[in-house]
């Protein structure tokens, strides 16, 4: 059986530009969000695609932590997702993503020096998922394939 693993999110890591603006995550905002959050495990945001493995409230196939660097996750990689293992195995499935909501006050932003908006998310109010990402939006985030 092989495990997927890797950051979903790393901190105070900037975004690719989003038509005018960049985001980064401060470690914060994910103070009591898992805890309460139902996260699937996808590709490319699409659950048609399967569900790779998911945590209700920190309990499940999916497994999720915070340390200093990000969000970790970790789980077995389903049968019916091997051609997702050959991808990244192949060095073509690099980065990951997420989706999420937040509420009011969970973001500040400001102006950059060069007129861009920089988007701050200091929290969040739920986690949706944790995707594999063929183009990541956060080019620091990780997957790697583990035996």
């Amino acid at each position: 059986m092989k495990r997927i693993s890797g950051y979903a999110i790393v901190w105070n890591s900037h975004s690719v530009n989003f038509s005018g603006f960049i985001e980064r995550i401060r470690k914060s905002a994910l103070d009591g969000v898992l805890e309460k959050s139902d996260v699937l495990a996808l590709l490319d945001h699409d659950p048609a695609r399967g569900v790779m493995a998911r945590s209700t409230n920190l309990k499940g196939s999916l497994k999720l932590q915070v340390d200093n660097k990000g969000l970790k996750y970790s789980f077995t990689a389903p049968q019916s997702a091997a051609s997702v293992v050959e991808s990244i195995e192949r060095g073509d499935l690099r980065g990951c993503s997420f989706a999420f909501t937040i509420n009011s006050g969970g973001d500040i932003w400001t102006k950059t020096g060069t007129g861009e908006y920089l988007r701050t998310i200091t929290q969040f109010s739920e986690i949706r998922d944790v995707t594999l990402a063929y183009s990541p939006c956060y080019p620091d985030t990780e997957v790697h394939v583990e035996s």
